[in-house]
């Protein structure tokens, strides 16, 4: 009688922990493409809103202190007229947390930033970082949540539960980049670990980097993982089949995946 008890407390933990998994779609290269040409075409509001019709959790959008993709304005425009939260990502730096501080957005995920890498390269080192917690205390004193960008490692994960953030997004971009099977394998078997010790004291666990209809079926069954955030793969996919279909397609295969996780 004990195990069957047991057995239904687990299932509904988990049935507990499937209601919360969450999309969030980054629409950086959207303004990628505008600013090739200038001017305001394709404006990322209006992707960021057609994504917002499709039922998407939230929107994320990455402010790099060179403009390279976004822009003030754009973030400043996204806040005025979504209606679903706002994850802004941003470097630990003093001109970022001002900005947050003065707009306000709902989350801030703070990523390193390197000004020539292509895209981010990995997660933050909090270890070597001797800023970053006081920054966090200015953005939660704002009353913003707060989360790091992190690669699957106990370690850093462990340092990021002290300094009192909110969630970690863990960087996911090994695992995709992998491709032998036993590396893939290896690389999962990280994120599966990270993030159930990073929700075992008391973080709310974020995925994301590099996700596509193939890679994302392993990351949506890990139970621990309450949101994945996924820019790149969507808008490209987007240029073929239109947003709307696109982020339809991610969220089923992301739901089917949950419930075959059980």
């Amino acid at each position: 009688m004990l195990l069957i008890i047991g057995s239904i407390n687990v299932k509904l933990e988990r049935v507990k922990l499937l209601d919360k998994i969450r999309l969030g779609i980054n629409i950086d290269h959207v303004a990628t493409v505008r600013n090739a040409r200038g001017g305001k075409h394709p404006d990322p509001v209006i992707i960021a809103k057609q994504a917002e019709y499709c039922s998407v959790d939230n929107i994320t959008a990455h402010l790099r202190e060179d403009r390279r993709h976004v822009k003030d304005t754009d973030i400043k425009n996204l806040l005025n007229e979504l209606k679903i939260p706002l994850n802004f990502e941003m470097a630990s730096t003093d001109e970022m947390v001002n900005f947050a501080v003065e707009n306000l957005p709902y989350a801030c995920c703070i990523v390193p930033e390197k000004r020539n890498e292509l895209t981010t390269e990995g997660g933050l080192n909090l270890i070597e970082n001797k800023t970053i917690f006081k920054n966090i205390l200015k953005l939660k004193k704002a009353g913003i949540l707060c989360s790091l960008f992190l690669d699957p490692d106990i370690n850093q994960i462990k340092i990021a539960s002290e300094l009192g953030v909110d969630a970690i997004e863990i960087h996911t971009g090994k695992y995709c980049d992998a491709i032998d099977n036993n590396e893939i394998q290896a690389e999962l078997e990280k994120i599966k670990v990270s993030a159930k010790y990073a929700k075992s004291v008391g973080l709310d666990v974020h995925a994301g980097h590099g996700l596509n209809y193939h890679n994302v079926v392993e990351i949506a069954k890990i139970i621990e993982i309450t949101e994945l955030n996924i820019g790149h793969f969507i808008i490209g996919e987007a240029i073929f089949s239109g947003i709307e279909i696109a982020i339809k397609k991610m969220r089923k295969i992301i739901n089917d995946a949950r419930v075959n996780s059980f």
